[in-house]
């Protein structure tokens, strides 16, 4: 009996005339034909179609999901309980590396941000202090980077441009608390899988780009030219102009520059060349030369103190001076909406550059040492640390690549390694102000531009992305030029739009394709698999020769000289490329009638008796000329779809096939058109198409009586089942087949007939039959006696597993329509789905 919210929901239906059970009538004709598996053979399916509440399940997460979701955001709860001695030495290797690192680095990205050196060290430290609560990446080092760096850069100058009286680290501040709260946000509710969005082309582009143009921005400070007018922020080419020009102000801190430069990369050529040489120091050699730049900064602020001590207030070059000491800047941020407004056009790119940055890096990473990262919980993370670290006087940071790249070949163990290098920080900023005070300017440049260096593109990588995609090294180099000759911000908008446009326009022009049969078979060395050769190929005797379906076009690179059969003459089978969506679909049905138009003839020529009947976009031929003669084409009768490649179907997709199937039923009037679909990966595709009136037959229901339904089905029993009971039969007297063959030559007078009989019978039809029958024959006759049930209900008959199913199902359905007139006399074959007398005696079987 109906419950009262079905009959209310049956009566709103009626009165809204919405016809709920338009196709019962339907699916009664077709699943009357229980009959098609006996009880006793066979089990009924029929597939329900899921629901609105299934939607919501779906959607609604079960209950213990909240637990592990909680669990989740504090990731060290999983490991920090199997601590131990081992990790800590690891941890504490790459801790202090990193810190060495992290520190002159740190002070010199601050520069980059306008702001002064102290808030570099106060981001370096919440960056590494926070990240090990969440982190889901051993390797990842939070921090300021040389890109956010200049983004920020950018921003304070604008904002103090049009507003004096804001200070810089007030902006800063500010923007890395509305990044932190919408990166947050969105890890929070588990969208990380939009930076996929973003791909690695966009991300190279990006970095090389900026690499240049922060490198350029460097070289004036690096060799001291400061002119009036002289904006080093401008576009690069404007910068690398500039500084030619401007050439001849060059300065004493050349010197203190360039031989830094030069010595940083002396050590990591020196150190990378003796690892080669010796590789049993390798990791000698490495440790050096990951602590180059602490030794450089360390060496030239020696010699700045040396030439400087007795002329602190007229130093010989540019010296960062006072350096405060502990967190004199520590405060709770302020925000209003007249500061977000200041910045909110440039939001966008520094969220953009957040993300991008540290989940690439992560990623990488945790592809090279073998773990997986969550970039959900990665953005919780990134967010956290930039809501929390304006408040000791952080700016926006994110994950370094050289940093990363450092801790990793260090051999981290855990994150637990960042609070090592918070210590390191800290000390630094409590401890070592005083010496910062000497530290050459454009010493700090040599630094930076030796940073940013490595993020440069090599050419070997622009080639091999030219090799996998030739498209995408042109957006490549749109991206890098943008971003000389424009800002960062435009050049990653610019690769990113780019990016999305070209799949989109993939997406809209994807290529559907027709396909035929080709029987292959397998070869080993010089000679084809038959039924013999079992070994690694296959179980005994099984047939080794099977048929694919190739498009007739051979745009997927298949030997042309291998030609595909047309399946049967008018069935036509259909592959999409890509998805099946409203972008789409238009062109993929566009290219499908085209190309039946151009390969069949209209079942009725007919149809048209009187000009005027003609539509005026088929005016027929010329005054005093005839129709071209196409006797010799088919007429259209089926189409089989080939959904593999589709996953989801939409309204439009799904109503261009509907319009697509009645203009293709006019066209073969009288008759009508069977559209079979194959590979079908979707429950909810299923329901969609079959709303839309596929997965039935089209005929009336008089006809119904010819319709001859086909079904896949599968032995239900698994261990216990008649074949795996055979299967153990035959191993069981194979078994005993191995005593008799070596018992025939001990015994003698009728034990010996009997064994050496038995012997002959298993070699013959290898199976042991103790009463000299023949074994196979029983095995053969079990078949009537397994109980098989169908893989996909009986109530969608043309909705099939495979395109071989679908294929027997139409040409046998083509055949009982029509005849054996479907068959052209030029094409005698039937075709791959024609049933042999084999298949046809087990489908009377289990009818």
């Amino acid at each position: 009996m109906a419950s009262s919210s079905t009959k209310i929901g049956h009566g709103l239906a009626k009165a809204l005339r919405i016809r709920v059970n338009e196709r019962q009538a339907q699916d009664d004709a077709l699943t009357r034909g229980e009959s098609t598996f006996s009880h006793g053979s066979g089990d009924t399916y029929v597939e329900e179609e899921p629901g609105a509440m299934d939607w919501i399940r779906e959607l609604v997460p079960e209950p213990s999901f909240y637990p592990r979701y909680a669990r989740n955001l504090f990731p060290f709860t999983k490991w920090i309980m199997r601590y131990n001695l081992q990790w800590l030495i690891g941890d504490l290797v790459a801790g202090i590396t990193v810190g060495c690192v992290v520190v002159p680095q740190g002070m010199a990205y601050a520069k980059l941000a306008e702001l002064p050196v102290e808030y570099g060290l106060y981001s370096s430290f919440m960056g590494v202090l926070i990240y090990w609560f969440f982190a889901t990446s051993k390797d990842i080092t939070i921090g300021p980077v040389a890109v956010m760096s200049t983004i920020v850069g950018n921003i304070v100058l604008k904002v103090q441009a049009e507003h004096p009286d804001i200070e810089g680290h007030v902006v800063a501040s500010a923007l890395a608390i509305i990044c932190g709260s919408i990166i947050t946000f969105i890890g929070l509710i588990r969208c990380g899988w939009i930076v996929e969005f973003i791909p690695l082309v966009a991300i190279s582009a990006f970095m090389t780009g900026s690499a240049i143009s922060i490198a350029a921005g460097q070289v004036p400070n690096l060799m001291g030219i400061k002119v009036e007018g002289f904006n080093t922020r401008a576009s690069t080419y404007l910068v690398i102009i500039n500084t030619l020009k401007y050439l001849g102000h060059t300065k004493l801190d050349a010197a203190m520059g360039l031989s830094a430069l030069t010595l940083l990369y002396l050590i990591r050529f020196a150190c990378t060349y003796a690892a080669k040489k010796n590789p049993a120091r390798a990791k000698t050699f490495f440790f050096i030369s990951t602590l180059r730049t602490a030794f450089t900064i360390l060496l030239y602020t020696g010699i700045s103190a040396g030439v400087n001590i007795h002329r602190r207030k007229n130093p010989a070059f540019s010296i960062l001076k006072t350096v405060p000491r502990g967190f004199k800047h520590a405060a709770v941020p302020t925000i209003n909406t007249d500061i977000i407004s200041y910045f909110a056009s440039e939001l966008p790119a520094s969220v953009i550059v957040l993300l991008i940055e540290h989940i690439a890096i992560s990623k990488s990473f945790g592809r090279i040492n073998n773990y997986t990262i969550d970039p959900s919980q990665e953005m919780v993370a990134i967010g956290v640390t930039n809501l929390l670290g304006p408040f000791l006087g952080g700016y926006p940071a994110t994950g370094s690549f050289s940093r990363t790249a450092i801790k990793s070949k260090a051999g981290v163990r855990t994150p637990f390694a960042g609070v090592i290098t918070a210590v390191v920080v800290l000390l630094a900023i409590y401890a070592l102000p005083a010496v910062f005070f000497y530290i050459p300017n454009s010493s700090l440049a040599a630094v930076i531009i030796h940073a940013v260096g490595d993020l440069i593109t090599p050419p070997n990588t622009v080639y091999q992305f030219w090799r996998v995609s030739p498209l995408e090294v042109i957006i490549f180099f749109a991206g890098v030029l943008v971003t000389i000759f424009s800002s960062i911000e435009n050049g990653i908008y610019t690769t990113i739009c780019v990016s999305v446009a070209v799949l989109l326009f993939r997406v809209v022009k994807a290529n559907g394709h027709f396909v035929g049969r080709v029987k292959i078979h397998s070869v080993v060395g010089d000679h084809l698999i038959d039924e013999k050769d079992t070994q690694n190929v296959g179980p005994p005797g099984k047939d080794q020769q099977r048929n694919i379906f190739l498009p007739l076009d051979h745009n997927d690179g298949s030997n042309p000289s291998v030609a595909p059969e047309q399946p049967y003459p008018g069935i036509f089978i259909y592959r999409f490329s890509e998805g099946f969506n409203y972008p789409n679909a238009n062109h993929y049905t566009d290219y499908l009638t085209n190309y039946i138009f151009t390969h069949t003839r209209r079942t009725n020529p007919d149809s048209w008796p009187r000009p005027g009947d003609r539509p005026w976009n088929n005016p027929g031929p010329r005054a005093g000329k005839s129709e071209p003669d196409q006797s010799h084409l088919p007429t259209l009768k089926a189409i089989v779809l080939d959904f593999s490649a589709v996953n989801n179907v939409d309204v439009t997709s799904v109503q261009n096939l509907i319009d697509v199937r009645n203009q293709l039923d006019r066209y073969a009037a009288p008759n009508v058109v069977q559209w079979h679909i194959a590979c079908i990966n979707n429950r909810w595709t299923k329901r969609a198409l079959a709303a839309g009136g596929f997965g039935y037959p089209t005929l009336p229901t008089h006809e119904y009586s010819r319709w001859k339904p086909i079904f896949s089905v599968s032995e239900i029993g698994g261990t216990t089942s008649a074949a795996a009971e055979a299967e153990k039969a035959t191993n069981k007297a194979l078994r005993r087949s191995s005593f008799a063959h070596t018992d025939i030559e001990q015994a003698d007078g009728p034990t010996a007939r009997a064994l050496e009989k038995d012997a002959i019978n298993i070699e013959e039809h290898g199976h042991y039959s103790p009463d000299g029958s023949d074994m196979n024959k029983v095995l053969t006759s079990s078949k009537a006696y397994k109980k098989v049930t169908p893989v996909h209900g009986l109530n969608r008959p043309l909705f099939h597993i495979d395109l071989t199913a679908a294929l027997q199902a139409a040409i046998a359905n083509v055949e009982a329509q029509y005849g054996s007139q479907a068959s052209s006399p030029s094409d005698p074959k039937r075709g791959v789905g024609t049933q042999s007398d084999s298949e046809s005696d087990d489908v009377t079987k289990l009818k």
